[in-house]
Order: C-alpha cells, then structure tokens, then sequence
C-alpha cells in the first residue's frame, strides 16, 4: 500500500491496483489539484474544501456517508461522526472512513469535531494507520486529536488539516500536536505492508505534493 498526502484532509492510497483520494479539494484551498485518475473517491462531508469531485479524473465511483462498501476486496466502512461538539448544529455531519485492504485497516477521521464515543469506537477497532485532523478551528486540536489518538491507540497515526505555507484556511501547525510525541518522523510518502507494522507506535508528518 502507497499512501500520499495531497494536502489538507485529501490523501492518495494506492492498493490493489486502485487509487483512492479521500476528501478532494479545488484550487481555492491553495493546494494543487491532483492531476491523475483515480478510481474511488471518500467524501467526509459536504463542505467545498473537502468535496470537489468536479475536478477529479478518470470517473471515479464516489462514496458518501454511512454504509458498507466492499469494492473487489478493498473494503470500505463510513461511520456517522459530527463535525462539531455540539451534535451537529454548528457544522454538520461528519463520515470517517475505515479502508481495510491488503491485510491493513486505515481510518480517516474526515473533519472530525468531537470526541469519540463508545459506540463509534466498537467500528474503529484494530485501526493500523489514522489520518487524523490537528489543526484546530474546524474540526478537533491538538489537544483532542491527542484524546482521540488513544481512543483507537493505531500503529501510525498521520496528521492532516494543518496549517502549511500554501493552504488559505486559518489552521494551528502540526507542531502543536507532534510536540507531544517521542517518536516523530518525515516523510515524503508511506509504502508499507501489513509486516511493517509490528512496530512501536509513530507519529508520521508526510510532505504534501505541490
């Protein structure tokens, strides 16, 4: 498995000789559009920095919300989640994505606002990789990210939604929430297999592609 950080909350996993983009964006978030097909495409919620599918290539099967997804041995769960602490009033709703494929089980939290709660994590166990947001604002901070990190207790954890040099929407640094963690890491992208993960846990920050 390849896994790719575009930018923002978007990643490109390559498995089973499929490409997934969670999460796409559009020019306006000061990132750059991914310029290759994919084949599947997440979407976490239905704000504009998080669903551009518009500007996607190669025709893409498109999941949205809730539900079971199993697509030629890649398995996909979404779990309703809240993209706030108030149930949903201030943002929305909110889909986490667990992507289990090639013996791997990855978790992208998506623009997650709260805390998990014990329900949702009865669907979030055995998580190798999380792709977490960090950046605070909009979706959870360091500080809860940290919670939520324990909650689920991944192999790797890889921050998302953070503030960088290109993106235009107000964000704290990854360094808030790296800072408190003994094990970190840059990358410029992952290629594992599930062997890889027998490891003690780590915090990865990827180099996203611009």
């Amino acid at each position: 498995m390849k896994i790719k950080w575009l930018g923002h909350a978007s990643f490109l996993i390559e498995t089973q000789e499929k490409r997934i983009i969670t999460d796409p964006f559009d020019e306006k978030t000061g990132y750059q559009v991914l310029p290759q097909a994919v084949d599947i495409a997440t979407i976490s919620h239905e704000h504009w920095d998080h669903n551009a599918v518009h500007v996607l290539l190669g025709n893409p099967q498109v999941i949205r919300g809730p539900g079971n997804f199993d697509l030629n041995g890649i398995s996909i769960k979404g779990i309703h989640s809240f993209h706030d602490k108030n149930q949903g009033k201030n943002r929305g709703s909110n889909t986490m994505y667990k992507i289990s494929s090639e013996g791997i089980n990855l978790l992208h939290l998506g623009d997650l606002g709260q805390i998990l709660t014990s329900d949702q994590l009865k669907d979030l166990d055995n998580v190798d990789i999380l792709l977490i947001p960090v950046g605070g604002n909009y979706t959870i901070d360091a500080g809860d990210a940290l919670t939520v990190v324990k909650q689920i207790n991944p192999r790797i954890v890889v921050p998302m939604h953070f503030k960088t040099p290109h993106v235009t929407i107000n964000l704290a640094p990854v360094e808030a929430f790296t800072c408190r963690f003994d094990r970190c890491v840059k990358k410029s992208q992952l290629e594992l297999n599930k062997e890889d993960l027998n490891q003690e846990p780590l915090v990865i920050v990827l180099d996203y592609l611009y």
